[in-house]
């Protein structure tokens, strides 16, 4: 089962540290182990098999789930949240390609060299046109490598059609956003309360969405998202700089 960090701004120089155990209900702790004698002493049923980790206060206060893990579900399940949202759709995305983008008409165009900058509008674009009419913001940060893969080429090669449409697009270098701590995986975040963290399977296709208003995974993703949004820079930018991000 996948482990996700759950603790990507921490204190503590990396340890200890949470993650979640998807698809289940548990939380896994990382940390220091009690060597303590007298501590070890006083535990009380312990199994022979158990390990003990020294855990601050702070960061279960702050990165503790307070809810319930939420369910996979459907992407075109949430559809309706980038209409209906009020001030700001906000992507990060981690992963080196999508099975969305190779499944693309576009995609063998650019394989053969041709221009994918100047696609008519979709659905997608269709929307984001009117919402940025309506004074709605949709930006996204992508995680890039040095060099690009392909599938990050694609994507830069196919931004300015999104831009146009009235996203904000800007890039960030992998090993930037290690230093960060940002987290590994693609979210949306909705007006800074609504958060829709994508799952993927091994073949980069989009297997759903987790749907939370969790305080604690929401917070999460606005400090993830003021980093990541300060330090990435804009496509012409990245352009001008040579696609170097750092």
């Amino acid at each position: 089962m996948t482990l996700r960090f759950l603790s990507p701004i921490s204190d503590y120089g990396g340890c200890p540290a949470l993650y979640e155990i998807e698809g289940t209900d548990e939380i896994l702790v990382r940390g220091e182990r009690e060597t303590d004698p007298e501590h070890i002493a006083q535990l009380r049923d312990a199994k022979k098999s158990a390990v003990f980790v020294r855990v601050p206060r702070n960061l279960l206060r702050r990165y503790a789930p307070r809810s319930a893990a939420p369910e996979l579900q459907p992407f075109a399940s949430i559809s309706g949240l980038f209409r209906e949202f009020e001030h700001t759709a906000w992507r990060l995305e981690t992963r080196r390609g999508y099975a969305s983008d190779r499944r693309n008409p576009k995609w063998a165009q650019f394989l053969a060299g041709e221009d994918i900058a100047g696609e008519p509008d979709n659905a997608w674009r269709e929307n984001v046109r009117a919402q940025a009419a309506l004074g709605k913001r949709f930006e996204r940060v992508r995680v890039v490598d040095q060099p690009l893969t392909q599938g990050q080429e694609f994507l830069l090669a196919s931004a300015p059609s999104n831009i146009a449409a009235g996203e904000e697009i800007r890039n960030l270098a992998r090993s930037r956003a290690r230093q960060l701590s940002l987290p590994d995986y693609d979210f949306w975040l909705l007006d800074s309360k609504i958060l829709a963290r994508f799952a993927f399977d091994d073949e980069d296709a989009t297997l759903g969405v987790y749907l939370t208003e969790d305080p604690v995974e929401v917070l999460a993703a606005c400090q993830a998202r003021d980093a990541a949004w300060h330090h990435a820079v804009g496509i012409a930018e990245f352009a001008r700089r040579g696609r170097s991000t750092v």
